[in-house]
């Protein structure tokens, strides 16, 4: 039985999908293997569309973004190809130019985010996690593309956020934010419209235009 701090992913996340992403982490967990014990774990945070797949089952990502807990030297195959359930080929990468340093995101978000179990990778090793759904939503908002309005707005129809905590925290990592706000500061405003009006019709809702 699992430890209680660890989730799995959503029940209609796709097992094809979570099967290439178990490949994929696991060729960084090889790579890892052979740290000294004082280096050990490694924590994998993860962000964009791989976490929200996992928390919703929705949107599969063509890359993974994640940061780590440790600078480490990556392995060169990063990549997995796999077929859908329609037997359509895909292919799953590690996004190597990912970086945090350019979104919104809280000063906790690595504090606060959430152990995936994932068959096979031992998490003394590699631990995997994935960005808080509540930091996951505000990281959409530096960008506050149509896709990340769509991410936001199935966080909130799964109920994994709501309006109020989400405008907290945007606004809680808006203070360690350099640069002309106004922008950033009308996404959360938008954003929280969204999530207002999905609560207001019972988890059923649509990106604002």
């Amino acid at each position: 039985m699992l430890p209680a701090r660890y989730m799995l992913p959503d029940p209609n996340a796709r097992p094809e999908y979570i099967a290439a992403f178990r490949q994929l982490v696991n060729r960084i967990g090889v790579s890892l293997a052979g740290l000294p014990k004082r280096a050990l774990p490694v924590r994998m945070y993860v962000a964009g569309g791989a976490a929200l797949h996992m928390y919703t089952g929705e949107r599969v990502s063509r890359d993974i973004d994640a940061t780590f807990s440790h600078r480490i030297a990556l392995p060169e195959n990063l990549e997995v190809a796999y077929r859908d359930a329609d037997g359509a080929a895909r292919l799953l990468y590690f996004d190597r130019q990912y970086n945090d340093m350019f979104g919104l995101l809280h000063e906790d978000a690595q504090d606060d985010s959430v152990a995936l179990a994932i068959e096979g990778i031992d998490p003394g090793i590699l631990e995997v996690r994935l960005l808080s759904a509540l930091d996951l939503a505000v990281s959409k908002l530096g960008r506050f593309s149509s896709q990340d309005r769509d991410d936001i707005v199935a966080l909130a129809r799964h109920k994994l956020i709501n309006s109020s905590k989400l405008r907290q925290r945007a606004e809680a990592a808006l203070v360690g934010y350099v640069g002309d706000t106004t922008r950033v500061q009308g996404s959360i405003d938008l954003a929280v419209r969204i999530v207002a009006d999905i609560e207001t019709r019972g988890g059923k809702g649509h990106a604002l235009k």
